[in-house]
């Protein structure tokens, strides 16, 4: 019987062991590096490959396309494990409506260096810089940014208000606990519950940021400026419900936009009419110049369609109402 307590406690620890370790592995691929040689950018996007170098940390790589003089400029950010090239339909569609766009590797993806996965608050540096890339090349021309997954939360992770005259937010976790929750719990259900906190107990030690500062819907409320969140019905890394929460913590002007039927997936790829009328829609409204308004009339709210809702703000009206520069 003495044995036989020996080695059930000696199994007992051999697979606490495989399971610490386990988790150790899990949480290590969630932060690690995802680097991968991009290339040149594709014949017909008319595109310059650029560096745009990082305070206090290394340069981001990216493609710029000059668009139509007079435009606003469109910096657009891939999620997490991707790089530059899943956002080139969106480049190709801004470029048709004569935005400039430019296309970073976020820290850690791609072609820009970096030594972890920060979740977006490392990453937010690297947005900063762009923004202000953008500037210096569009001097007095208006900036917007598209953020995936990964990508809106380094703008909401970021200095508020954030410089942007509009924001476009696609399947943006909510808060970085939820986030490790959710993933867990699509392969393991409701072992969530009590492996969560161990993986972000194990984020913090690996990248020394405290967890519940990896929070975006606490930052929302500061862009300061015309957002637009968009999300899929059917995603299971950010919940609808997520969304949502963050569309009602935003401060108007505000839209939302929910895909039914979509994933965590390329939500233009999904739904390339419903992307251009609500995302190029959204832009054209917020970044239009006094001329390009003059005359116009937006209605306060546009009504529900079957890819979903979104609430309307007339800003071509408020644009009127003040002084020109």
């Amino acid at each position: 019987m003495r044995r036989l307590l020996i080695r059930l406690g000696v199994a007992v620890l051999l697979m606490c062991a495989a399971g610490a370790a386990g988790l150790w592995w899990l949480g290590g691929t969630l932060v690690a590096p995802r680097p991968a040689v991009v290339g040149p950018p594709p014949a017909d996007l008319d595109a310059r490959e650029v560096r745009i170098a990082v305070p206090h940390a290394t340069p981001v790589a990216g493609w710029w396309l000059e668009g139509t003089p007079g435009h606003a400029s469109v910096l657009l950010l891939h999620g997490i494990r991707s790089d530059r090239r899943a956002m080139l339909g969106r480049a190709r569609l801004l470029s048709q409506h004569g935005y400039a766009v430019l296309l970073v590797d976020l820290p850690a993806h791609g072609e820009s260096p970096g030594d972890a996965i920060t979740l977006g608050w490392r990453e937010a540096a690297a947005v900063t810089a762009a923004r202000d890339w953008m500037r210096e090349q569009r001097p007095g021309e208006k900036r917007a940014v598209i953020g995936v997954s990964l990508g809106g939360a380094s703008v909401l992770l970021g200095p508020q208000p954030s410089g942007f005259d509009a924001v476009v937010l696609e399947a943006v976790y909510s808060d970085a606990r939820q986030a490790i929750r959710n993933r867990i719990a699509m392969r393991l259900g409701d072992t969530a519950a009590m492996l969560s906190p161990l993986l972000a107990m194990q984020a913090e030690l690996r990248l020394g940021i405290p967890v519940r500062q990896l929070s975006p819907i606490d930052r929302i409320a500061g862009l300061d400026a015309p957002v637009l969140v968009v999300a899929g019905g059917q995603d299971r890394h950010t919940l609808p419900a997520e969304s949502r929460a963050m569309y009602e913590r935003a401060r108007a002007p505000k839209s939302f936009w929910l895909l039914p039927d979509a994933a965590h997936v390329d939500f233009l790829a999904h739904a390339p009419a419903g992307y251009a009328h609500h995302v190029i829609g959204f832009l054209d409204r917020h970044l239009a110049d006094h001329a390009r308004c003059r005359g116009q009339r937006r209605p306060a709210h546009e009504d529900v369609t079957r890819s979903g809702w979104q609430e309307g703000d007339a800003a071509c009206a408020g644009m009127a109402r003040r002084p020109s520069p």
